[in-house]
Formats: C-alpha cells, sequence, structure tokens
C-alpha cells in the first residue's frame, strides 16, 4: 500500500517549472508586469461579466464581497471604508491582487489582458484614471493612488532591512 508522501508527493522538492507558476508577484515600480494591455471600456465589460455578481455593478459592496469604489478621504474618520481608491497605495498591487485571486470561483485564470482591462476600469470607477485610460506594463505603475502617502517609511520593526521606497515622494518619509 502507498504511503501518504508516495501518493501525494510530499517532501519532494518543487520543480523551477512549478515554482514558475506561482513566481508572479508585481513590485511597487511595476517590476514583474507582463506585456498587455486593455482598457477602461473593456474593463467595464469583463467586470460586468465576472466583477459584478460578487462586488455590485459599480464596485459598492455587497453581502458577498467588499466594495471596490468610493472612500476616498474617509480612512481618518471613525469609519474608515477601505477602497482600491480610498486605501491601496499602488495601482501595481492591484494588478497583483486580481491576477492572484480574481475571479473568486477560478484564481489565476485571468490573461493579462484582461487584468489590465480590470485595473483600468476599477481605477476610473474610482476617479483616478479618466474614461479613456489604457493601462499596460508603462501606465499602470504611473498611476498615483489617492493613499500613495498614506503607508510610512522606515520600518519601525528592528529586524526588518528598511529600503526608501523609490515611488514614494521623499516629504512623506518621516
Amino acid at each position: 500500500m502507498a504511503t501518504p508522501e508516495d501518493r501525494y508527493g510530499f517532501g519532494q522538492p518543487a520543480t523551477l517549472e512549478q515554482m514558475a507558476g506561482w513566481d508572479i508577484d508585481i513590485a511597487s515600480d511595476g517590476k514583474g508586469l507582463p506585456p498587455g494591455s486593455d482598457s477602461v471600456a473593456q474593463g467595464e465589460a469583463l467586470f460586468a461579466q465576472l466583477g459584478a455578481k460578487c462586488h455590485g455593478a459599480k464596485g459598492e459592496g455587497t453581502d458577498a464581497a467588499p466594495a471596490l469604489v468610493g472612500g476616498i478621504g474617509s480612512l481618518a474618520t471613525d469609519k474608515p471604508v477601505k477602497t482600491v481608491g480610498s486605501y491601496w497605495p499602488y495601482a501595481t498591487t492591484l494588478f497583483d491582487y486580481i491576477r492572484r485571486a480574481m475571479p473568486a470561483d477560478k484564481p489565476q485564470s485571468l490573461s493579462p489582458d484582461e487584468v489590465y482591462a480590470l485595473c483600468a476600469y476599477l481605477l476610473h470607477l474610482n476617479g483616478i484614471v479618466p474614461a479613456d485610460a489604457v493601462m499596460d506594463a508603462k501606465t499602470l505603475p504611473q498611476v498615483v493612488m489617492p493613499n500613495h502617502a498614506g503607508f510610512t517609511s522606515p520600518d519601525p520593526r528592528p529586524d526588518v532591512f528598511d529600503a526608501p521606497d523609490p515611488l514614494r515622494p521623499a516629504s512623506s518619509v518621516p
């Protein structure tokens, strides 16, 4: 009879090919963004098809999933609303998250063009980019998010090397 180790491959080193499928992180400066591009209009159609059922027709949130839109200026209030537009410091984080986790019932199933389209649309819904915006590996990292200076540096933990963030203006560093 096969042991669990034999049956499930426990204890086997991952191959480079296996790891490559998970090595999809995106840096705040855009390093790691794949080739591709798409528009707000394409993102609107794709969001209606894939995202609206969970996040609401315009990203307002539902009982099933949080709001993606709104909340700008609310973080310092008693009832902060943390959305893509109000909380996230980098547009590249949006790409990274959508690429890894959405749609929730089929994560990592979207093409780079589809992820760029959804980013363009959500950034537009939050009033961050215009209706004619096209997102790609060059334009997405250039988007300045409303809360880009809301995350502080240096890191207060003594055991963490603190490198300056090249995308954060020097004036936001305490």
